[in-house]
């Protein structure tokens, strides 16, 4: 039997680190074989962006897209080799809206999960349109916004429906502070959201496919130190049910590379942000973390192209709001019903087993590359083009202690 190629293509904004990374990996990986015998090899390749005719066949058999999100183009090329060509994408492009936080908030909260209240407001100052003056005038409702922030109770955050990585979300005490943040909201529509006080952990659970890293997170502190590299940060039930609550938003919503935020008070848990197209795995923010992360990536689009796994363009919602509307089950007994939704979406006992039986050598793999000269080289000009001269030293120094530090776990 002749050897099947697979091109997987990156579809990449600014970001240099982890693509040279992922590359350097699927280099290294050699032949994967089959359960009939036959070798897969993958190849990397970057996607530029041009023309496209519609009936145009591609080259690629998987796309991660870390662009499309907000650059349109992009976008629909995606969407149209996913529908004719059957090219297999980690996020899906047709639910991008529900990036936009809204709705992805409903649907949670649908299904039963701790989501803080919520209230959408509507613009500060709406965006250009002539039908704008009538429409107003004849249907908008006046309303306080005082009133809506009492019933929600201070503190509370007011933050952009279609925000990321924290740009314009504003921590509100009172009503002075509420004026003058939505004051400055402009032209962006703006979530209210309940505070979560009193919370002991604040967690990011990073999940590639159907594997899932929680973290202790730290927002307050600047992007190299805010992942803590900490262990036993959560006991094992609620750090199952973080995990199980991060692969149910994926399930849900067809995303098989995202990230997501869970506020932990006591014994439960507050999902607060999860609808994340471009998930951070930076080098410089992840450091000890970056290996998995890279290690994940490389599994579960092997997996996906040596498997011939389908991408899923229709989602099955209604099997997930049929578990939200029983009333003879409790909220932890939901939990794992969604748990098991999640896994047949991802096909998770099957991926098990094949990382077993095919993928085994990966760990070697990539702690051989970690403790190489060429991950350091890597880990220099990712440093360099990060931060300034004057402190290039001191992040070689930081990074290399912590990337050591996960090669010393895994001896």
């Amino acid at each position: 039997m002749a050897d099947v190629e697979h091109i997987i293509g990156l579809l990449l904004g600014t970001e240099d680190d982890w693509p040279r990374a992922y590359e350097a990996l699927v280099d290294r990986l050699g032949p994967v074989v089959d359960g009939s015998g036959r070798k897969h090899r993958l190849r990397t390749t970057r996607v530029t962006i041009e023309p496209f005719n519609l009936r145009d066949k591609p080259r690629h058999s998987l796309v991660i897209d870390r662009l499309a999100y907000w650059y349109y183009h992009p976008r629909e090329w995606l969407k149209k080799v996913s529908m004719m060509d059957d090219v297999y994408l980690l996020n899906s492009p047709f639910t991008f809206q529900s990036m936009e936080k809204h709705a992805a908030y409903c649907a949670m909260m649908r299904l039963g999960l701790k989501v803080p209240e919520t209230v959408l407001v509507p613009y500060k100052h709406p965006l250009e349109n002539s039908r704008w003056a009538y429409t107003a005038a004849r249907y908008n409702q006046s309303f306080d916004l005082d009133e809506v922030a009492e019933r929600l109770g201070y503190p509370l955050f007011m933050k952009p429906y279609d925000g990321g990585a924290w740009v314009g979300v504003s921590k509100i005490q009172d009503s002075a502070e509420l004026h003058a943040a939505y004051d400055a909201s402009g032209e962006r529509l703006m979530h209210l959201q309940q505070s979560v006080e009193g919370y002991d952990v604040f967690s990011r659970s990073l999940s590639i496919g159907p594997e899932t890293m929680v973290m202790k997170f730290r927002p307050e502190l600047p992007m190299h130190d805010r992942y803590a590299v900490e262990h036993g940060f959560l006991d094992a039930e609620t750090g199952d049910e973080v995990v199980t609550i991060s692969r149910l938003v994926n399930a849900f919503f067809g995303w098989e590379f995202n990230s997501c935020e869970s506020l932990v008070r006591g014994s439960e848990v507050f999902p607060i942000d999860y609808a994340n197209a471009c998930p951070d795995v930076a080098l410089t923010s992840l450091h000890y973390y970056f290996p998995w992360a890279m290690k994940a990536l490389l599994r579960w689009t092997t997996f996906c192209v040596v498997t011939g796994r389908r991408f899923q363009v229709d989602l099955n919602t209604r099997r997930y709001f049929e578990v939200a509307d029983r009333t003879d089950l409790t909220y932890k007994e939901k939990l794992a019903a969604y748990r098991k939704l999640a896994d047949e979406y991802f096909d998770t006992e099957r991926y098990v087993d094949f990382c077993a039986s095919r993928l085994g050598h990966v760990d070697e793999l990539v702690y051989d590359w970690v403790d190489s000269p060429d991950f350091d080289a890597l880990l220099v000009d990712t440093v360099r083009a990060t931060y300034p001269a004057s402190e290039h030293e001191r992040f070689l120094a930081h990074f290399r202690g912590l990337v050591g530090a996960w090669v010393a776990d895994q001896e």
